[in-house]
């Protein structure tokens, strides 16, 4: 693109296809990552909580890409509205086992899969269920027995439950409360600070050689303030407005430019 070359950039420096060995892990990342290293080593359900766009999916795959996959297997579905049965048969197909046309059978067959790794092979399988809000209640119920082994006695798997802000209010309700008293970890994400935002457009730069003054503090400011604590936004705004810098041979990109690609980014 035009503006990498005019800032003499390598690529994008806020692009979310950044290897996850460059991350920039904010503090609400830390804390996830740290939960599942527990639930890593602790089988059980971690429940994680974010608004759009501050990056829990993100930090999941940061944590993910660190795994022995001779020890740990890690599984990711991300759902959007399905029945009981789509479920199961979304998950039989993401664990590699045989899909039934009886929901039973496959409850049967991944509860069989997930002892059988985790006390012959002892490998302990990880699986994370994206957009969690959009179970629906029948799906939260099975979920609660699908931990359930030899007789509530044993965790054979790590159930991970990623989801918008309502994904903990849909748990408060009393109809979850067996699958919420489950819950081994939980952690809601408060959004990307200031001085990480600071920090992190300077060493996204850094990242791609470029320079730290392309974008002056006033404008990081603007930025972040126009970001709502969202990484994802924030990304948006600062790679629109370098456009907007390069097609106007601007040196720096300041607040006024950064307005620009607000105003550029909320009429899309």
């Amino acid at each position: 693109m035009m503006y990498r070359q005019y800032y003499g950039m390598s690529s994008n420096p806020f692009d979310k296809e950044l290897e996850t060995k460059n991350a920039y892990l904010t503090q609400d990342m830390k804390a996830m990552q740290g939960r599942l290293d527990y639930l890593k080593n602790h089988p059980g359900i971690g429940l994680f909580t974010a608004a759009s766009g501050q990056g829990k999916t993100f930090a999941l795959r940061c944590f993910s890409d660190k795994l022995n996959p001779n020890i740990t297997k890690f599984y990711y579905i991300c759902l959007s509205t399905v029945t009981t049965t789509e479920f199961y048969r979304q998950m039989c197909n993401t664990l590699g086992l045989e899909i039934s046309h009886k929901k039973s059978t496959m409850f049967n067959t991944i509860q069989d899969y997930f002892y059988n790794m985790s006390i012959n092979k002892k490998v302990h399988c990880m699986v994370c269920l994206d957009e969690a809000q959009y179970l629906n209640n029948d799906i939260l119920k099975d979920l609660k027995m699908l931990c359930n082994f030899t007789m509530d006695s044993k965790n054979c798997f790590s159930l991970l439950l990623l989801g918008q802000p309502v994904l903990s209010n849909i748990m408060m309700r009393q109809p979850n409360e067996a699958l919420r008293q489950r819950i081994t970890v939980n952690y809601q994400f408060e959004g990307m600070q200031e001085s990480e935002a600071l920090d992190y457009i300077s060493k996204q730069l850094e990242l791609v050689g470029a320079s730290g003054r392309i974008i002056d503090e006033n404008a990081a400011l603007v930025a972040y303030g126009s970001s709502g604590g969202s990484i994802r936004k924030l990304n948006l705004i600062l790679t629109k407005a370098l456009m907007i810098g390069a097609q106007n041979n601007k040196q720096s990109i300041d607040a006024d430019m950064v307005l620009s690609a607000v105003n550029d980014i909320e009429l899309c």
